[in-house]
This record gives C-alpha cells, sequence and structure tokens, in this order.
C-alpha cells in the first residue's frame, strides 16, 4: 500500500506538472496567434473571458463526474482532453474559430484542474499529513517548462500549430501513461493521523457542509482576485507609477511567483505543525501586509519587498482552502473542489478588471488598497478551517491560566 500510495502521489505531481506545460504553452504563444488572427489586446481581453467562461464550465461538470467515475477515470481523461485541444487556438485562422477553440481548450482544462484536485484530496486523506501545497508549488514548475519548450520551438522555426500539435500530444501519452499509478477511491475512512489531526479539514459547525464549502469559495474568490491583479498589474505598476525600465519593471512580477513557488514549496511543512487554519490567517496577513507597501510605499525597493510578501502571504491561502473543501465531505469531494475551484477561478479573472477598473477613480497604486482590504477580510474568515484539534488546544491554554 506504501508504494502503490508514493506511485499515487508521484503521478498527481505528474498532472500538476503537466496542466502547467500545456496552459503555459498557450500562454508562450499568445503575441503569435494573435499576430495571425489580427486581433488587437482589446479583442484578446474579450476572447480571454470566453477562456475562463470555458474553464468554469468545465469545472461545473467535471466536480460531480469525479465523484460519480472516480478520480481514475476523470484525471487521465482530462489530461488526454487537454493534451488533444490545445492545437485547436493554433490552427485557428479567426476570431470565431479562436473563440470557439479557447472555450473548447478552456472546458478541457476546468476538468482536469478539479479533477487532479480531489485526487490531491484522497492523496492527502491517505497520507494522513498535508501535501496539497506541495502540488501547487510543480503547476508553476510546467510553466517554466512551457517557457523553454515556447523558446526552443521558436529557433527551430516551428508555427505556433506545430509546436502545439507536438506539445499536445507528449501530453496526451503522459496523461495515459500516469492513470495507472492513480488512487482507484477515496479513502474510506480517517484514521490515526488523519486530515482532521493535520489541520485540513474544518470542524463541523452549524450550518452543514454546504455552507462551509460555499464559504471556503467565497475566501478563495478574494484570495484568487489578489492574484489576478498580480499577474496583471505588478509590472505595470513599477513602470507607469514608479518609473522603473522595463528589464526592471519585470522582475515585479518575477519577485511575486518566486516567493509564491517557494512558500508552496514549504507550506505543507507549515501546515503539519501550526495547522491550516494559522497558515491562511497568518500567511493573508502577510500579504495584506506586502501589499499595502506596495500601495503607499514610494520606492522600488519597498515595492519589491511588497510584491515579495505579498506572494509569499498568498502562497499557501488556496492549497488550503482546496484541501478543506475537499476534506468536508470525502465522497463528495470532487463536486465541493469544484465550487471552491469555480468561484476562485471567477476572482482570478475578475481581479484585473475590478483593478483597472477603479484606475478610473483613483491611482494605480491606491487602488491596490482594496486587495488589502480582500487580504484582511481573508484573514478573518480563516476561522472556518478552525478544527478540532484547534478548539482542544484552545481549551488546554484556557485551562492553564486558571
Amino acid at each position: 500500500m506504501e508504494r502503490s500510495l508514493r506511485a499515487a502521489r508521484v503521478a498527481t505531481y505528474v498532472y500538476f506538472v503537466l496542466y502547467g506545460t500545456l496552459l503555459g504553452t498557450w500562454v508562450v504563444h499568445i503575441p503569435a496567434i494573435e499576430e495571425r488572427v489580427g486581433i488587437g489586446h482589446a479583442a484578446l481581453g474579450g476572447l480571454l473571458v470566453v477562456l475562463g467562461l470555458g474553464a468554469f464550465i468545465g469545472m461545473q461538470v467535471a466536480g460531480p463526474l469525479t465523484d460519480r467515475l472516480g478520480t481514475r477515470v476523470v484525471v487521465p481523461a482530462g489530461g488526454v482532453l487537454c493534451g488533444a485541444t490545445l492545437v485547436l487556438p493554433g490552427v485557428a485562422d479567426d476570431p470565431w474559430t479562436l473563440a470557439g477553440a479557447l472555450l473548447v481548450f478552456g472546458l478541457c482544462n476546468g476538468c482536469l484542474d478539479v479533477s487532479m484536485n480531489a485526487h490531491a484530496v484522497h492523496v492527502e486523506k491517505a497520507y494522513g499529513r498535508p501535501v496539497m501545497s506541495g502540488f501547487h508549488a510543480t503547476f508553476s514548475v510546467g510553466g517554466v517548462l512551457a517557457a523553454l519548450a515556447g523558446a526552443g520551438a521558436a529557433s527551430a522555426g516551428l508555427n505556433p500549430a506545430a509546436a502545439m500539435a507536438a506539445m499536445g500530444a507528449v501530453g496526451v501519452v503522459i496523461a495515459l501513461a500516469s492513470a495507472r499509478a492513480l488512487l482507484p477511491a477515496a479513502p474510506a475512512v480517517e484514521g490515526p493521523g488523519s486530515a482532521e489531526e493535520t489541520g485540513t479539514s474544518p470542524a463541523a459547525e452549524p450550518g452543514g457542509t454546504t455552507g462551509r464549502v460555499w464559504l471556503l469559495a467565497v475566501l478563495a474568490l478574494m484570495a484568487m482576485l489578489c492574484e489576478g491583479a498580480a499577474h496583471d498589474w505588478s509590472v505595470l505598476h513599477m513602470k507607469d507609477v514608479l518609473g522603473a525600465p522595463a528589464g526592471t519593471a519585470a522582475f515585479a512580477y518575477g519577485t511575486f511567483a518566486a516567493t509564491m513557488t517557494i512558500g508552496r514549496l514549504l507550506a505543507d511543512r507549515f501546515v503539519t505543525r501550526f495547522g491550516s487554519l494559522a497558515i491562511l490567517r497568518h500567511g493573508a496577513a502577510t500579504a495584506a501586509v506586502g501589499i499595502t507597501l506596495v500601495a503607499l510605499g514610494p520606492w522600488m525597493w519597498a515595492a519589491f519587498t511588497g510584491w515579495a510578501l505579498f506572494g509569499l502571504g498568498l502562497s499557501g491561502c488556496v492549497p488550503q482552502l482546496f484541501s478543506a473543501a475537499g476534506h468536508a465531505d470525502p465522497s463528495a469531494a470532487g463536486a465541493n473542489v469544484s465550487r471552491v475551484a469555480g468561484l476562485g477561478y471567477v476572482g482570478m479573472l475578475a481581479g484585473p478588471a475590478v483593478i483597472g477598473w477603479l484606475t478610473q477613480l483613483v491611482a494605480l497604486n491606491h487602488a491596490f488598497v482594496l486587495l488589502t482590504l480582500l487580504c484582511v477580510a481573508t484573514a478573518v474568515g480563516a476561522r472556518v478551517l478552525r478544527t478540532e484539534s484547534d478548539r482542544a488546544r484552545r481549551r488546554e491554554m484556557a485551562a492553564g491560566l486558571h
């Protein structure tokens, strides 16, 4: 059992890297596809919303389907579909066919996203200790691989369609080859060292599981809205507000992404020691300090420090929310993860737009104060992750004071 569980964990890492690589392959070819189809930035923005819509639909479909058919079926199917449809944006020759291609590709991405996170929850449950953040960290590794592959394809003179078809074919093979190592079903019971004891499962509270999952989804929306804003506005803030050269400004997002990746690689150890509630609460508070420093600091070093703290603070937030949703009801892990991931994805898409709208009223750096408020609200709402072991520690501490 231990050997098969280790293999399932490795396979989960593979699917997270695969997802990041396939999605990243589309991203690195966006400029060439934009030029080929003959659209501007404004039209591209609308088409990216279509991609997000497809992903959201795919998440809502894949959640219940994963609970019904099992992750061993849906995860590789999602990987195969993602690989097979990756080429579609590369062969689109007008805005309408590109919109259709992105809708289909987004739908397949949503299926893989939710199903592999549901499987990650099953692996974490079987391990009896937090491992979710490590899976999310490897998604970023996929993005790096996509960038390297894109650079190699460009040097070899491959057009986007050929490069995306090749990467998609590799993705199909990897998705099929890794399927056998996946767990056949969720662990039926929790034993010693279970998710409850490691602080990844919220305690039962009035309002039931459904209400708790939707609260987790709202927290995911706020956290991922902050992530989305950093993706699109960090570089522009350094360039337009602080007057940094283009080369220097690019490091703003690099700093955010680097600390987020490092934080996710380390987060599981801290969750094991301190619990998921502490990671979400203190992480969101750290992110609030970081983005406030960005919003109010007049110096570039302060902005870089702020983006670093923002990425580090947010790094452990979303994995804890996904994990808690999956553990809330193991028999409906897929459906619950789809709710949290779906609403979180809405936040990721909305973040750049919301900040853009606010810049019509206030300066860009002052618009970031909204992100501070969202981080504070997330820290306050972290109590939804409180476990029975947390309550026991609080009772022990209270008893020791008397």
